[in-house]
C-alpha cells in the first residue's frame, strides 16, 4: 500500500508531455546558459507553485507548498544538451548543432508532469516539494551551483529525501525502472597531462628530447597501473580520450611537447586520491627515465560518485512495484562507470537517482543507439509513468517521515 497512485493520472497528460517534449528538443540549449530552454519549462509550470530563479545560471526552483505542515522533499530535472550535430531524422530533429542526446528533454518534460501532478494535489501534501530545474550537468557543476546558492534550502529547511530520474535508450528494458541501493554511478574526473622535450629533426632523434615517446609509455604504463594497484573489486577506469602532438603535415619533425586527456572513474573517495598519487609519480618517474619535463592535473572537474541511500531506494522499489507491478523494477547487481552531478545532491541530502528505459519503440533495446549518440531516440510513452513515479515518492516520503514522528 503507498499513499498515491498517480499513473491513471499522469496518462491522460501524454499528449501534453510529448508536446512539450518536442517543444524542448527542438531548442537546445549547452552549458549553463539557457534562456529559451528556462522560458518554456516557465511557460509550463506557470501558475503552480513560488517560481525562484538563480542569478549564476538558468535554473528553476518551483516550490509547491502542501496543505499539511511537514518537510521538504526535492525532485530534480537536468536541462543542458550535448554539443552533438543530430542525425536521427526526426522530424522535430534539433538543427542548430546541439542536441537532447541524453534524454533531458524528457527529463524536463517528466519534472513538469510531476509538478502539475503535485500542485493538483497540494492540498493532501504533508510537507512541500521543490523541483529543481538544473542546467549544466553535462560536466558544467550545475548541481554544485545550485547548492552553493542554497536553492535546496528555500523553504528553510534542509530537504529530508531527493529524487532524479534518467532515461536510457539502451542499457534496460523499455519502461522499467531500475537502480541499486549504494554506488550507482561512478565519480568522474579528468586526467590532463603534457609532456616537453626538445625538438629536433626526425632523423637524429637523439639529439632531440622526444616527448611523444614519453607520452606514449605513459599511456600504456597508466593501464598496467590500473590492473597492477587497484582492487578488481573497487574498480578504476583511466580511459585517453585526445591525444595531441606535432601536425599532420610533416612528418620528419620531434615536436617539442605531447599532451593528452583521459577520463578518470572511481567508485570511491580514496581511489581518486590513490590515481592522484600512483599517476603522479608514473608520469614523473616517466619524464625523468626520458630526460623531459612533465606537468599534469589529475582528477581535476571531478563529480561525486552517486550514492544511493537505502531507505530512499527502499522507497522507490516500494513506490515502483505498487505503482506499476513487480515486473517493471530491475534491481542492478552493479554500478555503472557513468557520472553524473546528481552525486553532488545526495552528497548532502539522502536519496536515489533511478534509471528508466525508454528505447525507442520497435527497437532492440540491446542494441539501439545509446545516450550520448546523434541517433539517439527515445519513446515519449515513458513520460507519464516518470511523472507518477516522481510524484508518488515526494508524497511517499512525506508520509514515511509523518509515520516516523
Amino acid at each position: 500500500m503507498i499513499t498515491r497512485d498517480f499513473a491513471d493520472e499522469a496518462a491522460g497528460y501524454q499528449s501534453v508531455l510529448s508536446e512539450i517534449r518536442k517543444d524542448l528538443h527542438q531548442i537546445p540549449e549547452f552549458g549553463i546558459n539557457l534562456p529559451k530552454t528556462r522560458e518554456r519549462v516557465l511557460a509550463s509550470i506557470h501558475g503552480l507553485g513560488e517560481i525562484h530563479l538563480s542569478e549564476r545560471q538558468s535554473s528553476i526552483v518551483l516550490h509547491i507548498k502542501g496543505g499539511l505542515p511537514g518537510p521538504t522533499v526535492l525532485l530534480r530535472a537536468d536541462m543542458d544538451a550535448l554539443a552533438v550535430t543530430e542525425a536521427t531524422g526526426l522530424d522535430f530533429a534539433s538543427t542548430n548543432g546541439y542536441m537532447h542526446a541524453c534524454g533531458h528533454d524528457l527529463h524536463m518534460a517528466i519534472g513538469i508532469g510531476a509538478a502539475h501532478l503535485l500542485a493538483t494535489h497540494k492540498d493532501e501534501l504533508k510537507g512541500d516539494v521543490i523541483i529543481w530545474f538544473q542546467p549544466g550537468e553535462e560536466g558544467h557543476g550545475g548541481a554544485d551551483i545550485m547548492l552553493e546558492e542554497n536553492l535546496h534550502m528555500i523553504t528553510g529547511s534542509k530537504p529530508i529525501a531527493a529524487y532524479g530520474i534518467h532515461v536510457t535508450s539502451s542499457w534496460q528494458p523499455p519502461f522499467t525502472f531500475g537502480g541499486k541501493s549504494g554506488a550507482l554511478m561512478a565519480s568522474a574526473s579528468d586526467m590532463l597531462v603534457t609532456f616537453k622535450g626538445r625538438g629536433g629533426h626526425g632523423s637524429s632523434p637523439w639529439m632531440a628530447k622526444d616527448p611523444i615517446s614519453a607520452m606514449t609509455e605513459a599511456i600504456t604504463a597508466l593501464q598496467t597501473m590500473v590492473t597492477k594497484r587497484f582492487n578488481a573489486f573497487d574498480p578504476v577506469v583511466v580511459n585517453v580520450g585526445w591525444i595531441n602532438a606535432g601536425d599532420t603535415h610533416t612528418t620528419n619533425v620531434i615536436p617539442e611537447t605531447a599532451a593528452f586527456g583521459a577520463t578518470i572513474r572511481t567508485f570511491s573517495p580514496g581511489n581518486l586520491a590513490k590515481v592522484q598519487e600512483y599517476a603522479g609519480e608514473l608520469l614523473d618517474g616517466i619524464a625523468k627515465a626520458f630526460g623531459v619535463e612533465v606537468s599534469y592535473d589529475i582528477g581535476a572537474h571531478p563529480t561525486e560518485v552517486v550514492m544511493n541511500d537505502e531507505a530512499a531506494t527502499e522507497r522507490v522499489r516500494r513506490v515502483v512495484k505498487a505503482t506499476f507491478g513487480d515486473d517493471r523494477w530491475i534491481e542492478w547487481p552493479h554500478p555503472i562507470a557513468g557520472a553524473e552531478d546528481f552525486g553532488s545532491i545526495v552528497r548532502e541530502i539522502p536519496g536515489a537517482f533511478i534509471f528508466l528505459g525508454a528505447s525507442p519503440d520497435k527497437q532492440d533495446w540491446m542494441t539501439a543507439a545509446p545516450n550520448h549518440s546523434n541517433y539517439a531516440t527515445f519513446d515519449e510513452g515513458v513520460l507519464p509513468d516518470g511523472a507518477a513515479l516522481l510524484a508518488g515518492l515526494a508524497f511517499e516520503a512525506l508520509e514515511d517521515w509523518h509515520s516516523a514522528q
